[in-house]
């Protein structure tokens, strides 16, 4: 099997193996079928679409809505909007989750903004017509609970975009471009334990209050997020690894 690439944005060492390592663990990945390239450290090699089975965009520190950015995160933008390119003209499969959503939107000409950023918190997640049927959230739920926490959303997607999930406070949850492009705007790398994990390394990065921090891993345990949320990931290796 051709591995799969995670393309990591995030600045801080661990959150950067524990994101790898989720994707590996709910993607049902094994050592060497997943790589990484970690994209805000040094401008990104060319990408060659024959040697991966699929793309994975990670989250990270950036924003796309942010009004001032450095010269490292323009690059970072440009990087991955012509990773972007590559896999919708070659047919990459392609996944964007957190910070993946936003470039994925912005790039293709929709609107992300501050309107509908959520708290760090569980939220629930609804399938919509498109995405009941989409292979992506084949045995997932009409309706979920998934962990988020972002600063910015998507307000408006794609003109080609097909909605797959909605939320309450969140309107634009998922979205797929095309048949091998997708993104979501909660997190289907994380359970309880690995939210935990974040909300330490990112407790004073302005994600929430970090004086409600033990409330909100009271509640995160409360939320009844099961497993749902991490078949989205063994779904997409198992529709696109060759």
């Amino acid at each position: 099997m051709k591995p799969f690439l995670h393309l990591s944005i995030r600045d801080h060492d661990r959150a950067v193996a524990a994101e790898f390592d989720a994707i590996a663990s709910f993607g049902g990945l094994k050592p060497g079928q997943l790589v990484q390239l970690r994209v805000e450290q040094a401008p990104l090699p060319v990408i060659r679409p024959d040697d991966y089975s699929g793309l994975i965009i990670g989250g990270g520190q950036f924003n796309t809505s942010d009004e001032i950015k450095t010269d490292n995160q323009r690059r970072v933008e440009g990087d991955l909007a012509r990773i972007i390119d590559v896999a919708l003209a070659e047919h990459v499969p392609l996944i964007g989750l957190c910070y993946g959503v936003g470039i994925v939107t912005q790039h293709l000409g929709g609107l992300v903004d501050r309107t509908y950023g959520e708290t760090t918190s569980a939220v629930e997640v609804t399938l919509t017509e498109h995405g009941r049927v989409d292979p992506l959230f084949e045995g997932v739920p009409d309706r979920f609970m998934a962990f988020t926490g972002h600063k910015e959303a998507c307000s408006r997607t794609p003109n080609d975009a097909v909605l797959l999930a909605t939320g309450t406070a969140c309107p634009v949850q998922s979205f797929r471009v095309g048949q091998r492009a997708y993104v979501t705007q909660f997190h289907p790398e994380l359970d309880v334990e690995r939210l935990v994990e974040r909300m330490v390394i990112y407790r004073n990065a302005g994600y929430f209050d970090p004086d409600e921090f033990d409330n909100l891993v009271e509640a995160a345990h409360a939320a009844g997020v099961d497993d749902s949320p991490g078949k989205i990931l063994r779904n997409f290796v198992e529709l696109f690894a060759r």
